[in-house]
């Protein structure tokens, strides 16, 4: 894990969700889950988007033509545990797909349109949206 990454996971939990530093005033929740082929649990700081109180997370990536390797991870192995502002809960990971990943990208883009500049960025590489739906 990056330095930033725990640094980032560190602040989170000891301040309920709130950030500071550039990540300040941004949605962050903490995902922890299993690694794809290590089998390994790592806890990732992600941005969301509130769905009427479903997160929702984005693989943007910052627009790089790969999906990050968490995405692997929540395809795999998609019950996780989540943190979000001082609460915790278990989830399940599940992809959108087809009109409701339409549908919902249109809100997500709608929130957050710096997406549109990633999405472009990718090369091709449709962003996926995954839904944390508490167990």
């Amino acid at each position: 894990m990056s330095d930033f990454n725990e640094q980032v996971i560190d602040e989170y939990r000891a301040n309920d969700g709130a950030l500071s530093g550039p990540l300040a005033g941004q949605q962050v929740l903490l995902v922890t889950h299993r690694g794809a082929r290590t089998g390994i649990v790592r806890t990732t700081p992600l941005g969301y988007f509130d769905d009427f109180g479903t997160p929702v997370v984005f693989a943007s990536g910052m627009g790089a033509p790969k999906h990050p390797q968490w995405v692997f991870n929540l395809r795999e192995y998609p019950n996780v545990a989540v943190e979000l502002n001082g609460d915790a809960f278990s989830a399940t990971a599940r992809e959108v797909e087809g009109k409701e990943r339409e549908a919902l990208w249109s809100r997500v883009i709608e929130e957050k349109p710096f997406l549109v500049a990633h999405q472009e960025q990718t090369g091709g590489r449709i962003i996926p949206l995954i839904r944390l739906e508490h167990e």
